[in-house]
């Protein structure tokens, strides 16, 4: 009935010039496709970040190495593992990882001769140190610490209004009579 005439309606609809309008099922199908693309290309350039000359005979070791190349930043392309990446540091530090395991090395001991060379920021994922949990715990400090200061101080002014004395019936009576003298003196 109604919702098939709606339907119908929608998908025959033309533009002033009678060319036909997407539907929205034509627009998701559009925006399925994009994203389906885009991971495929997110897929074929990882893979190629590796050359072939790089990989190692021993599938163990060559495990290790792309276990240990996923978990090292390229600090040119700053967001990417040296395995995603296709720059050429990454290249040597691909080639360095591969090094240094065929040569005995622990993947601790491949980490701690690229931190040594590079710094922390070489590790994807840093080391839990004093310096990274104070720099991930700053944000949360200060604002702890900004709240604790807007609280005391709200504390403060209000126990100063707190604080105020009611006047006497001296004070309130003298206070009257200045009040009617200002006024008196206003009007002339």
């Amino acid at each position: 009935g109604r919702c098939a005439a709606a339907i119908d309606a929608q998908h025959n609809s033309r533009c002033e010039d009678g060319v036909r309008q997407p539907t929205r099922h034509a627009c998701w199908i559009s925006l399925i496709g994009a994203a389906a693309a885009a991971a495929m290309v997110a897929l074929v350039s990882s893979a190629v970040a590796l050359e072939p000359s790089e990989r190692l005979a021993d599938p163990a070791l060559e495990a290790r190495a792309r276990a240990l190349s996923a978990e090292l930043r390229c600090v040119v392309c700053q967001n990417q593992s040296i395995d995603d990446s296709d720059a050429e540091l990454a290249k040597d530090l691909r080639v360095k990882v591969r090094e240094r395991l065929n040569a005995g090395d622990t993947d601790a001991e491949v980490k701690d001769f690229l931190v040594a060379r590079y710094g922390e920021f070489v590790l994807l994922r840093p080391r839990v140190t004093l310096q990274t949990t104070l720099l991930w715990a700053a944000p949360a400090l200060l604002l702890a610490l900004a709240v604790w200061l807007l609280m005391r101080m709200r504390a403060v002014q209000t126990a100063g209004d707190a604080q105020v004395a009611p006047l006497t019936r001296e004070e309130q009576a003298r206070l009257n009579e200045l009040l009617k003298s200002d006024d008196a003196r206003g009007r002339d």
